[in-house]
């Protein structure tokens, strides 16, 4: 099944964990640690109270303030890697329910595959929606690692609901791992 169908087919709790996993691994980009967003994961499991995300959120925010990671990005791609980080948190719903959730975890996606493709250094000549839909021949690694983790994410959820959370966390703190790798790679080589 498609990344699309997948986001398509989802239920709240599906997306916003998609949309936070998305974001999750790409804190690198805003300078934040590891476990900036473990409140987040938590308000997911079913004993949580769905009305503490926007004041999680919140905090995360005024946490993670507006301030560039290093404030010395020199690559174009880096800047707009940056940026598209920052939209993902900036646009997270006030709530992890309703409409608002689903065009979040979809722009997540979108956000997320776009920085993946930013920071690889192959070209991809195909379209983000091509790639979403399921073609996913001569992709660049970065940004096919990022599709599978993001439609793994997904099916770990649709299958195992809040049970699944922990697989899903697992799968982001992977890739957080790798683009942080990337990050520190690309920092280096400007030097």
């Amino acid at each position: 099944m498609s990344l699309v169908d997948l986001i398509a087919q989802a239920d709240e709790r599906g997306l916003a964990a998609s949309g936070l996993a998305c974001l999750d691994r790409c804190v690198p980009l805003l300078g934040g640690d590891d476990e900036i967003l473990r409140p987040l994961w938590g308000n997911l499991t079913e004993a949580s109270d769905t009305a503490d995300w926007g004041g999680i959120l919140d905090q995360i925010r005024g946490k993670l303030g507006d301030s560039e990671t290093d404030g010395d990005s020199e690559a174009d791609g880096d800047d707009e890697a940056v940026l598209l980080a920052r939209r993902m948190l900036a646009a997270a719903p006030a709530e992890r329910t309703g409409p608002q959730v689903r065009v979040w975890a979809d722009a997540c996606s979108v956000a997320s595959l776009q920085i993946h493709r930013l920071l690889d250094p192959a070209d991809d000549p195909a379209t983000l929606d091509s790639r979403r839909a399921g073609r996913t021949e001569a992709m660049p690694p970065l940004a096919a690692a990022e599709l599978r983790r993001q439609i793994t994410v997904l099916e770990v959820l649709a299958e195992h609901g809040a049970g699944g959370l922990r697989r899903a966390l697992e799968v982001s703190v992977e890739g957080r791992r790798v683009l942080r790798a990337v990050v520190s790679r690309r920092a280096r080589g400007r030097k």
